[in-house]
């Protein structure tokens, strides 16, 4: 009994997703289509750890090439690999990975927005993902995410695992908009069911964003750090049918105490950050959207042609 009540509370947390990804066919939802196009971009990966008795330090050098296809109407394709090129970090480390290939959706139902994705995410995980954001003023929101994911291998075995973890996380964000200064703080059961919660204070400046947090979960207790994301030139930019492109940012998290297991989630968009958040800027208009934005994208005109 308790097994078939499993499996249909899963089944209805499928059947809510998809409804929601669906959502769309109704034009009142959607506000403002993104431009169609293929991007391919690529990034690079620098990580060192001061972790080993033997070694003072460890390093691992990968890049990061991925592509974006924007269908129209918000619906976007996703993959990424990460492919290492200096390696100290050993063997699970050594094979090429696939860090995202999943299909999202963002759209818009009067105040709130919502964003539903499927497919490959970050952190070896496969399954359902969905956000959550709803400004209640020009200066406090909620927000919140749930997954429903399992483990997935792909190289150098394709291997993987049910989906048997739920995970979620809830909160709230504060802008000051006078400032460019964001307060955030969310409660949630990660990855690993560890249950926790983070606060945050970010600055952002022109490209820039400068943050400090502190954690706690249940496994290992409190930790803190800093976070800065950079948005990467050219801010100038082209729009074609086919775009190349380096990475849109670099971000960097450093932490006191650091444990890999506690306080993690995937990604779903392999250049989500803590500065963009989750939803195009087009879409949503609050927050550090609210700024200058980072890139001009023009489009492009044909021979003969005069921009308006």
């Amino acid at each position: 009994m308790f097994h078939r009540q499993s499996s249909l509370r899963h089944s209805s947390i499928i059947m809510v997703f998809f409804a929601l990804l669906f959502l769309s066919s109704q034009p009142k939802a959607i506000s403002q289509d993104s431009s169609p196009g293929l991007d391919f971009f690529s990034g690079v990966n620098f990580s060192f750890r001061d972790m080993n008795f033997y070694t003072q330090y460890e390093y691992l050098l990968q890049v990061t090439p991925g592509f974006k296809w924007n269908m129209g109407h918000h619906w976007q394709l996703t993959g990424q690999a990460i492919i290492p090129v200096i390696n100290r970090y050993g063997d699970d480390y050594k094979y090429v990975q696939v860090n995202a290939l999943n299909i999202s959706k963002e759209l818009r139902i009067k105040s709130l927005y919502l964003k539903a994705t499927a497919g490959v995410f970050s952190e070896k995980r496969y399954g359902l993902d969905l956000k959550a954001f709803l400004p209640l003023c020009d200066w406090f929101a909620l927000e919140g995410r749930a997954g429903y994911v399992g483990v997935v291998v792909i190289n150098p075995v394709w291997w993987y695992g049910s989906m048997n973890t739920f995970v979620w996380t809830a909160g709230g964000d504060i802008y000051l908009q006078q400032w460019n200064t964001q307060f955030r703080g969310i409660i949630g059961k990660y990855l690993f069911r560890d249950f926790g919660f983070e606060v945050e204070a970010m600055r952002h400046f022109n490209h820039t964003t400068v943050s400090i947090y502190g954690q706690w979960n249940d496994i290992q207790g409190f930790d803190a750090g800093f976070r800065f994301v950079v948005a990467l030139p050219p801010y100038h930019r082209t729009h074609r049918k086919v775009n190349f492109r380096p990475a849109s940012n670099y971000r960097m998290s450093y932490a006191i105490m650091y444990h890999h297991v506690t306080n993690d989630f995937y990604r779903t968009d392999p250049e989500e950050n803590e500065r963009d958040g989750w939803f195009s800027r087009d879409l949503l208009h609050w927050g550090s959207h609210t700024m200058q934005p980072d890139f001009i994208i023009t489009e492009k005109t044909k021979k003969n042609e005069t921009p308006e």
